[in-house]
């Protein structure tokens, strides 16, 4: 399992992080709520008893792209947790191919201005320009 050693190993090597403490999965966060919750609470100034919703109505997404400057290429940083797998320091070899399949598959169903091509970070090199 993962344990509050593994995730207190990123402050002890690298001393430029923000908080220096990482879940490595979403059992950190019950097992080691005594260290994560005052970490989390002043990180993001909420209070104890602040609770987190989700919103998925993409009809209230608001955009701030100015159509003289459209966005040709886009990063997405893929570093919450998807049920089942480890967050990125808990999470095994294996487990990584397999999200960046899931990501892959999914991605394959965009369409119209949302499709694109997937390109790895490793061994990406060159990426195509945008077209249309």
């Amino acid at each position: 399992g993962f344990t509050l050693a593994k995730a207190m190993l990123v402050l002890l090597s690298l001393t430029i992080q923000h908080c220096g403490i990482y879940a490595g999965d979403w059992d950190s966060y019950k097992d080691f709520a005594a260290v994560f919750d005052p970490i989390i609470q002043e990180y993001h100034g909420i209070s104890a008893d602040a609770r987190h919703t989700s919103d998925m109505d993409v009809s209230k997404l608001v955009g701030n792209v100015n159509p003289d400057a459209p966005v040709l290429s886009t990063r997405i940083r893929v570093g919450r947790s998807i049920d089942g797998y480890g967050l990125s320091p808990g999470i095994t070899q294996q487990q990584r191919k397999d999200v960046e399949s899931l990501f892959k598959n999914a991605s394959k169903k965009l369409e119209g201005k949302l499709a694109g091509t997937y390109y790895p970070l490793t061994g990406c090199r060159v990426c195509s320009p945008a077209t249309g």
